[in-house]
C-alpha cells in the first residue's frame, strides 16, 4: 500500500490556492466557477455513458477536454497569461448543434426534461452549464476574462438542449410538453 496521501491539509481552514500560489477563500468566483466546470466535466462523463452514437461520444469527450483546459484557465490567477482557446472550438461547437437540429423536428412549443436517461442528463448538463456561464460572468464583472469563454458556455448550453432532444429522437420517446395548465 502506498503512503501517498490526496489532502494536504491546506484547505482545512477554508482557503485554497489558484493555480500560482494565491491564497483566496473557498468561496471566491474563480473557486465556484471551475468548480461549476468540474461538476459539468463530470456529468459528461455520466451522460457518455448512456450515449451510443460513436460520433456524440467523440464530440462530448472533446468537450470534456475543453472544459478541463478552461477550468485550469479559470483557476489561475494571472488572467493575462497566454491561453490558447481556439475560437474553433466555438465553431465546431456551433457545427454540430446545427447538424443536431437538422435532424429534429422544429420546436413549437416548451418541452420538460425526461423521458429517457440520455435526455435527462443531456439536461442535467445544460443546466449545470448555465450556471457555469453565470460564474463566468461574475468573474467577469471583478476582472477580465477571456471573452470567447462567455461565448462558449453560453453555446454549449444551446448544444447540451439539442443533445437532449436529439436522444429522445433517436430513442423513438416522445418529447415531454410543457402544460402551462397542470
Amino acid at each position: 500500500m502506498s503512503n501517498c496521501h490526496i489532502y494536504a491539509y491546506t484547505g482545512d481552514n477554508g482557503y485554497t490556492s489558484l493555480i500560482g500560489g494565491k491564497r483566496v477563500i473557498k468561496t471566491h468566483p474563480r473557486i465556484e466557477a471551475y468548480g461549476v466546470i468540474d461538476e459539468l466535466n463530470s456529468f459528461i462523463g455520466y451522460l457518455l455513458n448512456e450515449i451510443d452514437e460513436k460520433n456524440d461520444r467523440s464530440f462530448l469527450l472533446q468537450i470534456q477536454h475543453i472544459l478541463f483546459a478552461l477550468g485550469s484557465y479559470l483557476a489561475t490567477e494571472n488572467t493575462k497569461k497566454e491561453y490558447l482557446f481556439l475560437s474553433e472550438n466555438l465553431i465546431n461547437l456551433e457545427k454540430e448543434i446545427f447538424k443536431i437540429n437538422e435532424l429534429l423536428p422544429p420546436l413549437k412549443c416548451f418541452i420538460l426534461p425526461g423521458n429517457c436517461s440520455s435526455n435527462a442528463l443531456a439536461h442535467i448538463c445544460r443546466t449545470i452549464c448555465r450556471r457555469a456561464e453565470r460564474c463566468i460572468v461574475c468573474i467577469g464583472e471583478q476582472e477580465s476574462i477571456h471573452p470567447l469563454f462567455l461565448k462558449y458556455t453560453n453555446r454549449l448550453s444551446d448544444y447540451f438542449f439539442s443533445l437532449a432532444r436529439k436522444q429522445s429522437f433517436i430513442n423513438s420517446t416522445s418529447e415531454i410538453i410543457w402544460n402551462k395548465y397542470s
